[in-house]
């Protein structure tokens, strides 16, 4: 077994990166997680967990733990912004009722993939802000803020958008503004009401709800078009009344929503390359990206957590049987398909934002579609959930 004691250095405690380590730890690995802030802490709101990641979810031995932390989705509604009418339905849990969707916070998914690292052997290790991966030597480097050099036999980047990792790697890239720009906050929810993701859909923008915490609270995500916007990330505080105008001719489901919103957070959204190049093999050493920071994705799909854990389970698998030499067929398992995702999640964005006369054409033929053939919708994504990367790598 190749993996059996050898040591890998796992850069990012974020979803790919906990993952990872519980995979490889499993295997014998010697893993550390090295993470920049000083604890890992109840951050960001919703997610979606959709049956293609679930699947590497139980195989690692953690399904009981995310139908503990989750809410399985009854259905996804995609309604008129305007006035709230039901455009078409995708009632999941009847039509694929072997399969789960689970809404849940991060946090929560977080805590699950924390515990069962450490559970499977891995180590976690705190303030260790990165300055720079350094790959001309025989063995990757990371050089932490404080000046401290770590060696690595392999390095694995699961660092996110600005990965350090990625730029050693594939040189800075500038990404591009989609000229979108995305809310987010948590308000108040019934824990009456059916679990249902709900996508309000208007000329320009969109809001995406659904329950979390067994419906105590209720994740919103909301995206208007802008032209202009400067930085990208997920800590600028906004001001409540800003989101309330973007979507005051909305219905009064989405105002009654966004009029209990209290912490609001505004992020730009920007599209950046699929990495390039996502290994190398050094002479003592290799590195791989992982997760975000080989494929970053729009949201439109709720994908970017579930293309993270497959990334997991084919890398792990590789480096099981074929040690770094395999790495290269890594990147070549995940390229396509995580391609695909991201242009599909880009395409998504433009479909819930049409005006005009072709908004109207696209609702009827959806109200349509939804009576004549309540599957056909779903079964358009078939490639994207039935997807089994446990049986493939």
């Amino acid at each position: 077994m190749a993996l059996k004691d050898q040591a890998v250095t796992i850069l990012g405690a974020g979803v790919a990166g906990l993952a990872l380590a519980r995979a490889l730890a499993l295997k014998g690995a010697r893993v550390i997680v090295m993470e920049q802030a000083d604890a890992i802490r109840e951050v960001g709101a919703g997610l979606q967990i959709s049956p293609n990641g679930a699947r590497v979810l139980q195989a690692l031995g953690l399904g009981p733990a995310l139908e503990a932390a989750s809410s399985r989705a009854e259905a996804v509604e995609l309604c008129d912004g305007y006035d709230g009418s039901l455009v078409t339905r995708l009632d999941v849990a009847r039509l694929r009722p072997d399969q789960g969707w689970h809404f849940l916070h991060r946090a929560d998914l977080i805590s699950l993939l924390l515990d069962g690292a450490k559970a499977a052997g891995a180590e976690l290790r705190l303030l260790q802000k990165v300055r720079r991966v350094d790959l001309s030597g025989a063995q990757p480097v990371v050089e932490t803020c404080t000046g401290a050099l770590e060696p690595a036999s392999i390095l694995i980047g699961a660092d996110g958008l600005q990965s350090h990792t990625r730029a050693a790697l594939n040189g800075e890239a500038k990404p591009v503004f989609t000229r979108q720009v995305a809310w987010r906050c948590l308000v108040p929810c019934d824990p009456a009401e059916p679990k249902v993701a709900e996508v309000h859909m208007g000329p320009g923008r969109h809001l995406v709800s659904y329950p979390l915490r067994g419906g105590t609270m209720r994740n919103i995500v909301a995206v208007e078009e802008r032209e202009r916007w400067t930085e990208e990330g997920w800590s600028i505080r906004d001001d409540t009344m800003e989101l309330r105008l973007a979507f005051a001719d909305f219905s009064p489901r989405v105002k009654g929503w966004l009029d209990q919103a209290g912490d609001v957070w505004l992020w730009g959204l920007f599209r950046h390359p699929v990495a390039k190049t996502w290994v190398r093999v050094l002479p003592e050493g290799a590195v791989a990206l992982l997760g975000d920071a080989a494929h970053p994705t729009l949201p439109f799909l709720a994908q970017g957590a579930n293309m993270a854990l497959e990334d997991v389970w084919t890398l792990a698998a590789i480096l099981e049987r074929h040690g770094t030499a395999g790495l290269v067929a890594y990147q070549v398992a995940r390229a396509r398909r995580t391609q695909r995702i991201v242009t599909a999640a880009s395409r998504n964005a433009r479909a819930y934002h049409l005006s005009g006369p072709l908004r109207a054409v696209a609702h009827l033929g959806l109200r349509l579609g939804g009576r004549i053939a309540p599957g056909a919708a779903l079964s358009r994504f078939n490639w994207l959930y039935d997807y089994d990367v446990t049986k493939i790598g």
